[in-house]
């Protein structure tokens, strides 16, 4: 191997090191940003679990959401 082509194979596994530096950086980050959303979608779940226990039960065990418009009084 010549010199000019160490060098080359020098600058090439220089440049595979930079991008694996970044790369692994941009995982790092990455991970953090998603652990940070299961913390809160973990908050978010008994929040609404909260809430389901608080609501009134409509007697309607289909689970549907109803219209406010279906609870109007006669006279509108």
């Amino acid at each position: 191997m010549s010199t000019s082509s160490n060098d080359l194979h020098a600058q090439r596994l220089e440049d595979l090191e930079v991008k694996l530096a970044y790369t692994e950086d941009a995982v790092d980050k990455l991970d953090a940003v998603v652990a940070r959303q299961q913390t809160q979608i973990d908050a978010l779940i008994v929040q609404v679990l909260q809430l389901k226990k608080r609501a009134p039960d409509s007697g309607d065990s289909s689970g549907e959401f109803r219209s406010l418009r279906d609870d109007l009084p006669p006279h509108y």
